[in-house]
């Protein structure tokens, strides 16, 4: 794990891969020749690879340095600060995950009185306030989320920097996190995984279920690796890159037996009845919106906004309201008989689906792999 990593061995090899010599690195990182010397003989100990060719000419990295080296430069951007020590990212992270310092612990395995002293001096270290105590709880301030993201971040490049080591060993390990939005899990995603597990069967795929709003941040702080589902219109940021992959069109849904089974209605007499969609600001529900605007049809009435489809079909069930989905998302049902399609939407209604990643993120060579399969699985018919 990278918490056994030390931040000033991964500045001093960053410094000797660009710049060649450890005497040039000393200069830069403001360690003594002897203790750099040192620091990488540790680190590759730890990493049971060479990093450097030690010659008259200098320092030549290896392959394995070659691969970690933009890793490393990439997480030490990130934590922007030599002051910072890897046991202070680890504290403030887990206090984070743990929601305090008693969680911390548990979750860490160590002692409250180390990480209250941790996260006191790097909040010293760093020169801001980064958490406030609320009576017996604690809130990270804006300067605390800031930097609570950017080591994050880094952790995320380290991790991946240790799997591109592992797959350049030949003992290919690593994981991928997926934050998967409504659609996507129905088929796509279920899919994309069985192909890519037997490509990658040692391979391990964390799924992380939620609407774009509960996993942006997410995706932003490196916890999950990209997101499948829905794309924003607009974009949700200049960091964040969306790469569609279909376009979905989605279909009016009631009960079998609604009253309007097999009448092929039209927009006013399906604005009769109550409906059942997502949240406003939701791209389904924007669709939704549009559908009866364009046609100056009054909103029908939306006694539940709900986003659920296990709920959505449970409401359905036993009423004659309608909803707006993909057939995909309710497949089983409608291929069972439970519910079926009432009408077929307007052909403007359509909805973009693809990936969202950060726009720094370089995957893995395995989380490539698992993006490969996603695209192989969408273009299949």
């Amino acid at each position: 794990m990278i918490w056994s990593l030390n931040l000033r061995h991964l500045r001093s090899a960053a410094a000797i891969a660009r710049l060649g010599s450890i005497s040039a690195a000393a200069q830069t990182v403001g360690i003594t020749q002897p203790a750099i010397t040192q620091g990488i003989a540790r680190l590759e100990e730890q990493l049971h690879t060479p990093l450097f060719v030690r010659g008259p000419a200098g320092m030549t990295a290896t392959p394995a340095m070659i691969l970690l080296a933009p890793r490393m430069e990439a997480a030490l951007g990130h934590i922007n600060s030599s002051r910072v020590t890897m046991a202070q990212m680890r504290a403030l992270i887990a206090l984070a995950d743990g929601g305090g310092y008693p969680g911390a612990s548990t979750l860490s395995g160590l002692a409250q009185t180390t990480l209250h002293r941790a996260v006191r001096d790097l909040s010293l270290a760093l020169r801001r306030i980064l958490v406030d105590r609320r009576g017996r709880s604690i809130v990270f301030t804006e300067a605390g989320r800031r930097t609570l993201r950017s080591f994050r971040l880094a952790c995320a490049e380290l991790v991946a920097g240790l799997g591109d080591l592992a797959a350049l060993n030949g003992r290919e390990t690593g994981r991928i996190a997926v934050g998967a939005m409504p659609l996507s899990r129905a088929r796509l995603l279920p899919a994309a995984i069985n192909a890519f597990r037997k490509l990658r069967p040692d391979a391990q795929v964390s799924v992380v279920e939620g609407s774009f709003t509960e996993l942006v941040d997410p995706l932003r702080d490196g916890e999950i690796d990209c997101m499948l589902g829905a794309l924003r219109s607009p974009p949700p940021g200049e960091n964040l890159i969306q790469t569609p992959l279909f376009e979905d069109r989605p279909v009016v849904i009631g009960r079998n037996g609604h009253p309007l089974t097999g009448s092929a209605p039209d927009l006013a007499q399906l604005a009769r009845y109550d409906w059942i969609v997502p949240p406003p600001g939701t791209p389904l529900r924007i669709l939704w919106d549009r559908m009866f605007q364009a046609a100056n049809i009054a909103s029908p009435r939306v006694p539940v906004e709900c986003g659920s489809v296990m709920t959505i079909r449970e409401l359905l069930l036993d009423s004659d309201a309608l909803t707006l989905l993909s057939r995909d998302q309710l497949s089983v049902e409608l291929e069972a008989g439970w519910l079926s399609v009432i009408a077929q939407a307007p052909k403007q209604v359509t909805r973009t689906i693809g990936l969202t990643v950060r726009a720094d993120w370089r995957p893995t060579a395995m989380q490539a792999v698992f993006l490969d399969a996603i695209r192989q699985t969408v273009s299949i018919p």
